[in-house]
């Protein structure tokens, strides 16, 4: 399976929802041709519909990987770019939609209008009335089980200090334990369990180059950092381009509290399609779900990744839930496959040695 496929979705119904305004005529395409599609994805109606001035944003590389292979153009808007329609797919976390809202409001020009879709089952509800509550009058419509809702507003209506305070609250900012993350991402507000039970696990006498996949907010890294003082140098890959920013901040904050000289960086990237350094050891909390589905092959993905990424006497040490099918593709492998520990549902695994 290519990397397009562990993460292209089955065919979206929020995306097939959110042009049937313009389907059945409540809604017109602006006629200079620009719009704007934050969060966008890639799909059937999507290269129907779209034209050559719409502009797609996307941050999770696979899907905006994705959308250029479908010949979208995407990018982001320039901080004061205006556009007449203004398309966007919120996500399900109620921070990082009302984010997105405001966003949205601050790209839409005079007279245009702000689209977005959401599942039913993932708060169309609460996000409908979040943009009501932002922009003014809404309508709306129901369709594939998604609610389609819309604005036209008016600047002078828009409560700009809701606006202001609803823009911040995407910015990274402080949780548990001295770490920063954002709202959306993988744990977001916590550290996670099973991230935690691999740190603990962790050698102090790893040394060299070490990789963390899949990094989110950089909580494995800093760990790395706090408890293996031979590691000179780590690479965090991150395919959510939001984790980035606060992945950088930990880290910084880590490496000066270790006090040591380490060669630290943070790369957005698809650690499916393989990694361009090799390393002496690496850790990983893998994904394993696509939306609410188990996609043990993500996991088996990132283990093979790792493996082409190794040193030959290299180690790996991943965490997973316990019913995960991980061991067989680590036997084939590497020479030499233990779990440490299994505890709370979770499984700590080290495999040492890759076969050539």
């Amino acid at each position: 399976m290519t990397a397009a496929g562990f993460f292209a979705a089955a065919p979206d119904s929020a995306l097939a929802a959110l042009f049937v305004p313009f389907e059945n005529g409540e809604l017109r395409l602006p006629t200079d041709g620009r719009v704007l599609f934050l969060r966008a994805r890639a799909g059937l109606r999507l290269r129907e519909m779209a034209q050559p001035g719409w502009l797609c944003e996307q941050g999770f590389m696979p899907f905006a990987d994705e959308l250029a292979r479908n010949g979208m153009r995407v990018d982001e808007p320039a901080a004061d770019e205006k556009f007449p329609l203004v398309l966007l797919l919120p996500p399900r976390q109620r921070d990082e939609a009302r984010a997105l809202f405001a966003r949205a409001l601050r790209h839409v020009g005079p007279g245009g209008t702000v689209l977005a879709a959401m599942p039913n089952a993932e708060g169309a509800k609460s996000g409908e009335a979040d943009l009501a509550k932002l922009a003014g009058a809404v309508q709306h419509l129901s369709k594939h089980k998604c609610r389609v809702f819309w604005s036209t507003p008016d600047a002078a209506t828009i409560d700009q200090a809701l606006l202001a305070e609803w823009l911040a609250l995407d910015a990274p900012r402080e949780i548990a334990d001295g770490y920063v993350s954002r709202p959306g991402l993988f744990a977001w507000d916590r550290i996670d369990r099973a991230s935690a039970l691999l740190a603990a696990q962790l050698p102090g006498d790893l040394h060299g180059r070490v990789a963390d996949l899949g990094a989110g907010y950089g909580y494995l890294s800093t760990q790395v950092i706090a408890r293996c003082p031979q590691v000179n140098a780590i690479d965090l890959y991150e395919a959510e381009a939001r984790a980035l920013e606060p992945a950088r901040i930990n880290l910084d904050r880590a490496r000066h509290t270790s006090n040591r000289a380490l060669d630290v960086a943070v790369h957005w990237h698809d650690v499916t399609r393989g990694l361009p350094q090799r390393y002496d050891a690496i850790v990983s909390n893998p994904p394993f779900h696509q939306g609410r589905a188990d996609l043990p092959a993500l996991g088996r993905a990132f283990i093979t990744s790792a493996a082409n990424a190794l040193l030959p006497d290299g180690r790996l040490f991943i965490v997973a839930n316990r019913h995960l099918p991980y061991e067989a593709i680590l036997m084939a492998r590497f020479r030499d496959v233990r779990t440490l520990v299994t505890q709370e549902g979770f499984k700590v695994i080290e495999a040492v040695g890759v076969k050539q």
